[in-house]
């Protein structure tokens, strides 16, 4: 099965008691976990769009792989371990501005927890103020609620195209 979409970030009106936020969150968390892999990497895409990152990192399994099989050289292939991916993303949004992901598809699969994501995302790369326009597939596989392992194949050549992409390197 394949679901599509782009996802929505929600935002906590002047009007919400941290009581009902925390409700709304404890239902919005309970019904993503009940849609599974997918409602986990769709609220992950929304803490990117939000700039959340840590909220993104806590997503991720203590032992958690990203791995980036086309990656560049001089690029990290395979991170292992949440606090890797952590440092890995921590300057993200200090060099992409992430505007939306309009077309996501997410396939099932055969293997427990795992889905395939095509999508694509959009927005401007900040130092040099031009558009940030990439589609990614992602095999991605959730375990107890948790990102276990996440594969990103996105396109390399976008990087040798704008070296301002390089989110890696916090020395800018």
């Amino acid at each position: 099965m394949t679901t599509t979409g782009t996802p929505t970030t929600s935002a906590t009106t002047a009007t919400d008691t941290p009581a009902e936020t925390a409700a709304g969150a404890a239902i919005e968390t309970a019904t993503e976990a009940a849609a599974g892999p997918s409602g986990l990497f769709r609220r992950g895409l929304r803490m990117l769009l939000d700039k959340d990152i840590p909220a993104w990192v806590g997503l991720w399994d203590e032992q958690g792989v990203l791995e980036f099989p086309f990656a560049p050289d001089g690029w990290p292939k395979r991170l292992e371990g949440k606090a890797a991916v952590a440092d890995y993303m921590r300057h993200y949004p200090d060099h992409i501005d992430l505007r939306e992901f309009p077309d996501v598809k997410i396939h099932r699969t055969d293997a427990p927890g795992t889905i395939v994501v095509e999508m694509r995302g959009i927005g401007r790369v900040v130092e040099s103020g031009k558009p940030f326009d990439m589609t990614y597939i992602a095999v991605v596989t959730v375990s107890g609620g948790l990102i276990t392992h996440y594969r990103d194949y996105w396109n390399p050549l976008a990087v040798s195209q704008d070296n301002a992409i390089d989110f890696t390197r916090s020395d800018r």
